[in-house]
């Protein structure tokens, strides 16, 4: 699952694996959102890898 929240110019993505509830977030300018949710989604599989 994925979260957007915007905080002024920037924007915090939130990536959270479901099943075991592991979540990590990135931050980013607001003009990135794919970007974003990209460098989010790569930082939950390293976080899983990781277990």
């Amino acid at each position: 699952m994925l979260e957007l929240t915007r905080n002024g110019a920037y924007l915090k993505c939130s990536a959270i694996h479901v099943a075991t509830g592991r979540e990590v977030s990135a931050m980013g300018p607001i003009n990135e959102p794919e970007g974003l949710k990209r460098i989010a989604v790569a930082k939950l599989k390293r976080a899983l890898a990781a277990r």
